[in-house]
C-alpha cells in the first residue's frame, strides 16, 4: 500500500481518516472503533468485515 493511497483512505462508516496499524495489519477507524484487515495488501474496507474494539483495547 502506498502512501499515497493511504493518505485517501476512509473509514465507510464514519468518513473519517484511517489509521495504520503495522503490527496487525489493519486499518483502524478510532471513531467507529473497527478495524478493518488487509489481505495480500489489499484493504478490506467492508464493515462487516471488520473487527470490533473497545475504546480500552485501542492501540497507541
Amino acid at each position: 500500500m502506498t502512501p499515497e493511497l493511504f493518505a485517501r483512505l476512509v473509514c465507510p462508516l464514519t468518513r473519517t481518516k484511517l489509521r495504520y496499524d503495522e503490527a496487525q495489519q489493519e486499518l483502524v477507524s478510532d471513531a467507529a472503533q473497527l478495524a478493518f484487515p488487509i489481505c495480500d495488501g489489499v484493504p478490506i474496507l467492508v464493515v462487516d468485515e471488520a473487527r470490533h474494539f473497545s475504546a480500552a483495547q485501542r492501540a497507541p
